[in-house]
């Protein structure tokens, strides 16, 4: 078991129930990509962590998982948020792990919390809470990757080069110098020497 994690809860699909389990084979611990946003557990996080959720499925190009696990994280940073002490807020990191044939959204909160109640059949995978040793929940649902896709075909995001248009040299323009124009500059400066 890693150092930081003391046991799961496992949140069962549809009634629901919790039951505590010492034994860390839940999840699938081969992690092809991962992608995370710590924020302070605020109510704007929840907008930040589905905007996080929706940019980066699609730069994973898994768009048909866009909706359930926007859907899904926004739950779960919305508990994080509604059980923060409103004095003191702490941070909350929202995580997507591609991981063997599954997309993994976890929320790691700061606060040692009871994880929030899925409703049945809300999530199409296994969910579940691990409490961390420094205190804190990390609570995580695995989906499955549509179409028998595997963690180690979704291409990364490939950025391109993009050539900006060549910098334009500048014009030099000469000015005309308006002689009557010096006159009056010299005169007024002139004037505020003598005062």
């Amino acid at each position: 078991m890693p150092p930081d994690r003391v046991g799961k809860i496992r949140l069962a699909g549809d009634d629901a129930q919790r039951t505590r389990m010492e034994d860390d084979n839940q999840v699938n611990t081969q992690t092809a990509q991962v992608d995370d946003l710590r924020l302070i557990a605020l109510p704007s996080a929840v907008n930040c962590a589905e905007m996080f959720v929706r940019f980066s499925l699609t730069e994973w190009s898994l768009r048909d998982l866009i909706d359930e696990t926007s859907h899904l994280t926004t739950a779960l940073v919305t508990a994080a948020v509604d059980s923060a002490v409103p004095g003191s807020p702490g941070f909350l990191t929202v995580r997507l792990r591609l991981s063997g044939e599954s997309l993994v959204a976890e929320v790691e909160d700061e606060q040692a919390r009871v994880p929030p109640m899925l409703a049945p059949g809300f999530a199409n995978g296994r969910c579940g809470a691990t409490a961390l040793r420094g205190g804190g929940t990390l609570v995580w649902c695995e989906l499955p990757l549509p179409g028998g896709v595997s963690a180690n075909a979704v291409p990364l995001p490939r950025r391109s080069r993009k050539r900006g248009a060549p910098a334009e040299h500048p014009v030099e323009e000469t000015a005309e110098i308006d002689p009557e124009v010096i006159k009056r500059l010299l005169s007024g400066l002139s004037k505020s020497d003598l005062r």
